[in-house]
């Protein structure tokens, strides 16, 4: 899921992709929304508040939104910088880097968390919101603008397109790609939602506080080492059924 592209990517590689990182996504949010008050997966809502300031001619107040946008801005400059950087190496899997840095920033945050006694807040936000703008980024390049899984604006007004065109089938005759692309906006949709269920009971109920973000963090190891480890046995497999032909 990780590694198909182009022609060679199909529904069920994104909505693989799909169901995993909308639901880390889910967790990301409802975590840094319970302890900092903040949504931390996508900028709409903060570039409001910024404009706002700036209205009122509050700027040092605004500051903070701003660099919320900016944060999120550089995750997701970073991942597509790294991935377009290493593209041609046909050894290495490209979209590793971004995911490894996501899971270090997920881990680093709950790690301080747990040590020392957080006063500013807002570098915490603004870490999140960097870790969202790679994953973002990074999911968009592997599925062709396809699935995106930070925030849900865009996908409620897809979903809404595409469902009204159900109605016109003279018009959209690819049914078939029409409900696929449906059912991959409900994946998205209710996988986030669950995501932050069960991050909100384990971070409330359980008591995990911010190391609730480690369990984001190891859904994504393990699904990114999981589908290495998949397809070199596809290759080896492959390899060796060439030998005894």
């Amino acid at each position: 899921m990780f590694r198909h592209q182009g022609k060679s990517r199909k529904l069920k590689h994104n909505l693989q992709i799909a169901t995993i990182l909308s639901f880390v996504a889910g967790i990301v949010n409802v975590t840094g929304f319970l302890a900092y008050n903040q949504l931390t997966t996508n900028v709409t809502g903060h570039f409001a508040l910024f404009m706002s300031d700036v209205f009122n001619f509050e700027f040092w107040k605004g500051t903070i939104y701003f660099l919320y946008i900016i944060s999120f801005l550089f995750g997701s400059f970073l991942s597509s910088f790294l991935i377009e950087k290493y593209k041609e190496n046909k050894k290495m899997n490209v979209f590793v880097l971004p995911t490894i840095i996501e899971c270090l920033v997920l881990i680093t945050i709950a790690i301080i968390g747990a040590l020392v006694e957080i006063n500013y807040s807002d570098i915490i936000v603004c870490a999140l919101l960097f870790a969202m703008g790679l994953q973002n980024s990074f999911v968009t390049k592997i599925s062709n603008a396809v699935v995106r899984t930070t925030h849900l604006t865009g996908l409620f007004t897809d979903l809404g397109i595409e469902l009204s065109q159900l109605f016109f089938p003279k018009r959209h005759p690819n049914r078939d790609k029409l409900k696929s692309n449906i059912k991959l906006r409900l994946y998205i949709i209710c996988f986030f939602f669950l995501g932050g269920i069960i991050g909100g009971i384990i971070y409330v109920n359980l008591n995990f506080k911010l190391h609730t973000l480690i369990l984001a963090a190891a859904i994504l190891l393990v699904s990114l080492f999981y589908d290495d480890f998949k397809y070199k046995l596809i290759r080896t497999k492959r390899k060796y059924n060439q030998r005894n032909l």
